[in-house]
């Protein structure tokens, strides 16, 4: 082998065995990326046959068991469960006895610290919380975004630098969040990521409804530019009627969602409060356009006499 030759990881001495308790969308990527690091993903557990394909697809080879023989076989257990299964799966495991002293247990829910793992801990595991601020397709391009991916990391302290370290060999980027914090912080990144599906979608039915053959094509370049400007700019990177306290073109707007799409029409008088009041706190909507316009969205309507239906 030359000298500038890469070694392939599936060549070095693993370092940890890995099982994955859990086949949805998240685990079976983390393990693969694990694999990459040189760790070997050797057990997984899934019920569904949407989980048993995306193990397959993730995990070649890897056997599918029951989650008490994935912690027998693993030094590091992946708990990639939904946030309210969490809770009972590990005080489930941990009075079956499936739980071995020295194992690494990682769960990847964003809602929950370590804390959680208690009972594990008490067990003689060793417990950490690692949360990837990634949506998941469960596909491989999942691996390849981990690249560069934040992860929300929560562990005891004399377990953080453990913890960091796995993040970085999974390509990501440990930030570190307090216990008593994750809540907030899952909260926060909901309400950014799924909220902003939810405002995709609506615009793009709507544009199809106003005639728009590829909607998706016409909104890619606007969001692209109006996220990048939001995150470098924050607050002074709002533009659009509500910021320019147009109230007129608001009530225009309203009118039209009640025609074509009522069930729009509660989530954008919502949002379009919420812009108002930043707007204004920021100095980006002058008080005098403000009164007429939150007018506008208490009422849904311009002020003239009936409704804008």
């Amino acid at each position: 082998m030359s000298t500038s030759q890469q070694p392939d990881p599936r060549d070095r001495p693993a370092r940890l065995t890995v099982g994955v308790v859990g086949a949805g969308r998240v685990g079976p990527a983390l393990a693969a990326s694990l694999q990459l690091a040189g760790h070997r993903p050797v057990a997984v557990s899934g019920v569904s046959d949407a989980s048993r394909r995306r193990a397959a697809q993730l995990l070649p080879d890897v056997p599918v068991m029951p989650p008490a023989e994935v912690l027998e076989r693993a030094d590091l257990v992946l708990l990639t469960v939904p946030d309210d299964a969490l809770p009972g799966l590990v005080e489930g495991l941990a009075e079956t006895g499936a739980v071995r002293p020295g194992q690494l247990l990682v769960h990847t829910s964003g809602r929950y610290g370590s804390k959680v793992l208690d009972p594990a801990l008490r067990a003689g595991a060793l417990p950490l919380a690692l949360h990837p601020a990634m949506t998941f397709t469960g596909t491989p391009v999942d691996v390849q975004r981990l690249a560069g991916c934040s992860f929300g990391v929560t562990a005891p302290e004399e377990l953080r630098l453990a913890a960091e370290a796995l993040v970085i060999e999974m390509g990501g980027e440990p930030e570190w969040i307090a216990e008593e914090m994750r809540p907030l912080y899952h909260a926060a990144l909901a309400l950014g990521a799924n909220h902003l599906v939810t405002l995709v979608a609506q615009s793009m039915e709507l544009l199809r409804e106003a005639g728009v053959a590829a909607p998706d094509r016409m909104l890619g370049p606007l969001l692209g530019a109006a996220l990048d400007n939001a995150l470098r700019s924050g607050d002074a990177a709002l533009t659009g009627p509500v910021a320019r306290g147009d109230a007129g073109t608001v009530a225009a707007h309203v009118a039209e969602l009640r025609k074509h799409a009522p069930q729009t029409v509660a989530g954008y008088l919502a949002m379009a409060r919420a812009t108002a009041d930043r707007a204004l706190a920021h100095g980006l909507l002058k008080p005098e356009l403000a009164e007429d316009l939150l007018g506008v969205l208490a009422t849904g309507t311009d002020g003239a006499e009936g409704d804008a239906r």
